[in-house]
């Protein structure tokens, strides 16, 4: 008869999570992740089957929570037009914040580091881009009809420029790009809309 866990296995994956995301898929060691989650070894495995498995499982999660953030704008009260300039300027102020760690996103960071050798990760991260696509597609359809974004414009193309100006001010953050230098991309971003 197997022994019940004695762990939350919500916990161990957003601490997992965390310990990924704070040094990346490759440096983060097995022990990093006995470290982080309170567990031991024989614990992850028999509970993650690998760290491959676990890494994957706290993307998703990470995903899932981030996703869970940007819905909750896009369905906001907000004109579409404002949506859009309320998800970068958040990117901004999340990289900026005070006590902010430098960690970036997740995403990006494993789009930069995993996913060109994981294929496994890399269709996991195509999925989760197509949702943010649609998501973020169908507030601009939404602004173009109600005439708060220009409707001469794909709004597959814009949804695409906005997802790529969202990695593009994470990693330019991350490079030393100050604030102002990100708030007047933000504003160039804006003017296809």
């Amino acid at each position: 008869m197997a022994r019940p866990r004695k762990f939350d296995e919500g916990r161990a994956l957003d601490a997992a999570m965390e310990a990924f995301w704070a040094s990346g898929y490759e440096a983060t060691s097995t022990q990093d992740l006995c470290d982080a989650t309170g567990l031991g070894r024989s614990s992850i495995y028999n509970t993650f089957k690998s760290k491959h498995d676990l890494f994957e499982r706290a993307l998703a999660r990470y995903m899932e929570w981030q996703n869970g953030e940007l819905f909750a704008l896009l369905e906001s009260e907000l004109p579409a037009r404002q949506k859009i300039h309320a998800l970068l300027r958040r990117v901004i102020d999340d990289e900026f914040a005070k006590g902010a760690d430098g960690r970036g996103c997740l995403v990006v960071n494993t789009c930069v580091e995993v996913s060109a050798h994981d294929p496994s990760v890399a269709t996991s991260l195509e999925r989760d881009y197509g949702v943010r696509l649609e998501a973020i597609r169908a507030v601009i359809e939404s602004g173009q009809r109600d005439g708060d974004i220009t409707s001469g414009k794909d709004a597959r193309t814009l949804a695409h420029l906005v997802i790529a100006s969202i990695g593009g001010l994470r990693v330019s953050a991350r490079s030393g790009v100050d604030r102002t230098a990100l708030e007047a991309v933000v504003e160039t971003t804006l003017s296809a809309f």
